[in-house]
């Protein structure tokens, strides 16, 4: 027989709800975000701009949630998650309009000069801007529900909830797999615009302010914007943060580029078709497999050895890319007569980024929580996106250089439209992305020595 003490451990509904919520946000999210750069090449924005214009998506939905969480605060959950959903759905239909109502046609190769129009141009820039804006209220709302109503057991409320993402994440990709396999790549904003649509009708009808429940905590306030930018100055007056800054976000420089390099070398290198959004499945998939057992065999590790360790195989996971370079055959030589070898490695690729997110990322905060000064953690910690942001705004662009002007330098094109890169080139691209992270790396240790003489002093 259940007590009633019993009874009061249950997580309550609009727990679920939220959860539910973060499940298809993440589905809208990650259903297009494989094929981003892919599609803007083939819609004519040329070489450069589709990764810039990723990179810059990236950091709207890293750098905001630090005003559109205090906006949250003030206008109440519930409100904030319907204007983000209706900002999400609008945002993904105008990223697919240009060729459903505006006539413009993608093209099967990614073309290096750029042939969009403002008709074109005005939409995509309208889109991600909205997709960018409404992303940003979404996670600091479903985490903010999280926390009121999970009492003691927020460890178990904030797991449950990065399991929510990743299978959100694995939703989004297999739905767009299908739907774009059986009509063409744009309508994988059709899948992101359905999942907007889904999470926007669990807003309206099912999930309930947190303040709404019994019990609910009432967290201290969020200051008002203006506040918020003073302190993000204050922030950045602190030297050793801005090193830290600085010297993390490499980590995320080669993170994002699982959504610039590595597509557009599947696309122009590999494979004229390429699954990329099962071939990125293999993130989602190891976090988690892995997430307990890494947390388990090395939890009790230093965060900053931590994240040292993920830093170096995120940097290493690049260089395995060098073997069919060299290969006979080279990186289209088929395994077992359907799949390019070069699409297996960048599928190992992808899952060794994501063993190295798990032992960088969630020790990222407990290391800000140390940096900060005493009684300033808070203040910190609400700034812990920011290497995030940085890695996506210099990601993007850079990325899109290494890529064209590194990688594919003196590569000759085949009569099916791919490129066969030139060997010296291709090693330079990929040893100058895995230096980035053997680099990142030896400064996060080297800065962190300099902090521990620092504090003995």
């Amino acid at each position: 027989m259940t007590t009633p003490e019993q009874k009061t451990e249950k997580f309550p509904t609009v727990f679920w709800t939220a959860n539910l919520t973060e499940l298809f946000e993440r589905g809208a999210y990650y259903s297009m975000a494989s094929f981003v750069v892919i599609y803007l090449g083939q819609l004519g924005f040329g070489d450069y701009w589709p990764s810039t214009l990723n990179g810059f998506l990236w950091t709207i939905v890293y750098f905001l949630p630090i005003l559109s969480g205090t906006i949250a605060d003030q206008i109440g959950y519930r409100k904030a998650l319907i204007i983000a959903f209706i900002l999400l759905a609008t945002g993904y239909v105008l990223l697919g309009s240009p060729i459903w109502f505006l006539g413009a046609k993608l093209s099967p190769v990614i073309a290096s000069e750029v042939t969009a129009g403002l008709s074109v141009l005005v939409p995509v820039l309208a889109g991600i801007l909205l997709v960018g804006v409404g992303g940003s209220f979404v996670k600091p709302v479903i985490l903010g529900t999280a926390q009121k109503v999970a009492g003691a057991r927020a460890t178990l409320a904030f797991a449950i909830f990065y399991m929510v993402v990743n299978i959100g994440s694995l939703f989004g990709r297999g739905i767009a797999y299908y739907v774009r396999t059986r009509s063409s790549l744009d309508f994988i904003f059709a899948v992101a615009t359905g999942c907007a649509i889904l999470a926007l009708l669990t807003v309206l009808f099912v999930y309930r302010d947190p303040e709404t429940v019994e019990g609910a905590a009432q967290l201290k306030p969020k200051k008002p914007v203006k506040q918020i930018l003073l302190e993000m100055v204050l922030v950045l007056k602190s030297g050793r943060f801005v090193m830290f800054l600085l010297v993390t976000s490499g980590f995320y420089f080669l993170y994002n580029q699982v959504y610039n390099v590595l597509p557009l070398y599947l696309k122009k290198v590999v494979e004229t078709n390429p699954a990329v959004d099962i071939y990125t499945m293999a993130n989602p998939l190891v976090i988690v497999c892995f997430q307990l057992v890494i947390t388990r065999l090395f939890g009790k590790m230093r965060a900053i050895r931590s994240i040292v360790v993920g830093t170096l195989v995120i940097g290493l996971s690049m260089a395995i890319n060098l073997w069919p370079i060299y290969r006979e055959g080279g990186v289209t030589a088929l395994v077992a007569d359907w799949l390019p070898i070069g699409s297996i490695l960048i599928v190992l690729t992808v899952a060794l980024i994501a063993f190295g997110e798990l032992f960088t990322s969630p020790r990222m905060y407990e290391y800000i929580g140390a940096l900060a000064p005493k009684g300033q953690e808070g203040l910190f910690l609400g700034y812990a996106n920011l290497p995030l942001a940085i890695g996506s705004l210099v990601g993007g662009p850079a990325g899109a250089w290494i890529f064209n002007a590194v990688m594919c330098k003196d590569a000759t094109k085949l009569p099916n439209g791919l490129l066969r890169l030139d060997q010296a080139a291709a090693t330079r691209g990929w040893l100058l992305l895995m230096a980035i992270g053997l680099v990142s790396a030896a400064a996060m240790w080297i800065f962190n020595r300099w902090l521990e003489k620092q504090e003995k002093a």
